[in-house]
């Protein structure tokens, strides 16, 4: 685990709300404070697709890549631009927190690139904690297994690949201490 400080504000939510950066991670959950309090659960109510064919544009097919399973949470993309429109104003929101959990996708593949020796379904999940508030904009990154190990090498590999991903797409930041 690693906190980040995030150093150019306006540059980070730039990114965050108005580009495809973040997309492909999936969002667990979002707190947005601004005149009230909203609170957003990225988990999937799967009742909701279920009425709709898969040929028709609302189904669960459409709003998903691919032909994957229904996943358990919505991707960023899905719910970035009414997160944007909670945020969008003159004013600067109090606070927000948004929780983010690499693909099961994504963490296969950084389990095979670093030669990792952990199993896809051993690790619950590799998270992203963005948050905003009168302090600043940090990132603190988090991992989550479904069995113990005192083996830290997976931690340190989502640390170090968080940290390139940022580098790589210019988005500044300061190890915290």
């Amino acid at each position: 685990m690693i906190s980040l400080k995030l150093t150019e504000t306006k540059k980070f939510m730039s990114q965050l709300l108005l580009s495809e950066l973040f997309d492909h991670f999936l969002f667990i959950e979002g707190d947005i404070v601004t005149f009230n309090s909203f609170h957003i659960d990225g988990y999937i109510q799967k009742d909701f697709y279920a009425e709709f064919p898969p040929e028709e544009p609302f189904s669960a097919a459409s709003s998903f890549s691919g032909s994957e399973a229904l996943p358990e949470y919505s991707y960023w993309k899905q719910v970035r631009e009414y997160c944007f429109s909670l945020i969008k104003g003159k004013r600067t929101p109090l606070s927000f927190k948004f929780v983010f959990r690499l693909s099961p996708t994504n963490i296969a593949k950084l389990i095979s690139k670093q030669n990792l020796d952990f199993q896809p379904n051993t690790i619950q999940g590799l998270y992203l904690n963005i948050q905003f508030n009168e302090q600043g904009l940090t990132c603190v990154t988090g991992t989550s297994l479904n069995t113990f190990t005192l083996d830290k090498s997976l931690e340190k590999a989502w640390d170090g690949m968080v940290q390139r991903f940022f580098t790589k797409n210019g988005v500044a930041f300061e190890v915290a201490i």
